[in-house]
């Protein structure tokens, strides 16, 4: 059956109005999708050694947006977060990537190639194998220097240690005269004892060899104590026949020999000063003729005989002479024919103590 005009004319406009909901519905969905597709993706800021690039993507973890990007990473390579982090719709994404570079390391004996991605000398040698000290020295670079390929370092190991070393103190020794002690002995008054000191040391050692020694310090551990010595000051002979006696000095004289008899003396028997000596007392062996200016009057003697003469033994100074003058002593004899074998020698005379 045929429409009427007004009816078909209904039929075109209702057909057209329709197609443009339609269409208007799809271009709104669109619009809507490409909206939802621009707010769900990501921006991430990719600083790869010394090149910045931004990646949009809709990936959910570093590890896609790496492999979406073609980004391999060696095994020293770093990255600035895990590979299995997830990114962040709302928040900035930054991903920092260093690739590792050689090194070669002499430390130990053992040249060591390293890949490292590390930024100073310090950090790449503080890992495994290389374990840098504070104290070791890196020789090639500074270890705050920043690390390029290629570089060539060598590490000395530096070793500080404590020596403890411990000295004598030697004790001072106070020496005291003793006028009542043979010259040659001595007594211990007072035992002293030595200190000690304890020095301590700082001792450095590069690669095993000592370099260097600083005293760190000086202890006096223990104080040194005085030790009191007196000693003799009494001179002492011993005589051929054994006897010990102490003198206070000794000089070498000429000796001649006297008797009481007019010959020596000028005095004859019957004379009341006969064998008389100038001090008084008999004239006797023992007793002998001296200068008073040298050997004090009333001085005890011991008289020894020199180059095989016999000693005359123990006197007293008890005359003078007027032929004893100096450095002269006349001995006493019994007589005449004594005075004539002995006749002038040389002794020595010992001054003995009262």
């Amino acid at each position: 059956m045929k429409l009427s005009p007004l009816l078909e004319n209904i039929k075109r406009y209702v057909s057209f109005k329709l197609l443009s909901v339609v269409v208007v519905a799809f271009i709104i969905a669109g619009i809507a999708g490409a909206g939802v597709y621009f707010r769900c993706q990501k921006e991430v800021v990719v600083n790869f050694d010394d090149k910045q690039f931004v990646v949009k993507t809709m990936k959910s973890t570093v590890r896609e947006v790496l492999k979406q990007n073609g980004i391999k990473l060696g095994e020293n390579d770093y990255i600035s977060v895990p590979l299995d982090s997830k990114l962040q719709s709302k928040k900035d994404n930054v991903i920092n990537i260093k690739s590792a570079v050689p090194v070669t390391v002499i430390a130990d004996g053992q040249e060591i190639q390293l890949m490292t991605s590390k930024q100073t000398v310090r950090e790449a040698l503080e890992d495994d194998p290389v374990n840098l000290s504070h104290l070791d020295r890196v020789e090639g670079a500074e270890p705050d220097d920043e690390i390029v390929a290629g570089m060539k370092l060598k590490v000395v190991r530096v070793k500080q240690e404590l020596v403890s070393q411990n000295e004598i103190i030697p004790c001072d020794v106070i020496r005291r005269e003793n006028n009542s002690m043979d010259k040659g002995d001595y007594k211990v008054i007072k035992e002293g004892k030595d200190g000690v000191r304890e020095k301590v040391y700082v001792v450095s050692y590069e690669d095993g060899q000592e370099v260097g020694k600083q005293l760190l310090r000086d202890t006096v551990v223990s104080e040194p104590q005085t030790k009191i010595v007196e000693y003799g000051t009494v001179l002492n002979y011993t005589t051929a026949r054994g006897e010990k006696f102490r003198y206070k000095s000794v000089m070498t004289m000429k000796a001649t020999a006297y008797t009481a008899s007019y010959e020596d003396t000028g005095k004859t028997p019957d004379h009341p000063e006969f064998g008389i000596t100038y001090t008084g007392v008999r004239a006797r062996r023992g007793i002998v003729a001296v200068d008073p200016k040298v050997i004090p009057l009333g001085t005890k003697l011991y008289i020894e005989g020199i180059g095989g003469v016999p000693d005359y033994g123990y006197a007293v100074a008890a005359d003078i002479g007027s032929a004893v003058k100096g450095n002269i002593i006349d001995l006493y004899m019994d007589d005449r024919e004594s005075v004539k074998r002995w006749g002038v020698k040389k002794v020595r005379v010992y001054i003995l103590y009262d």
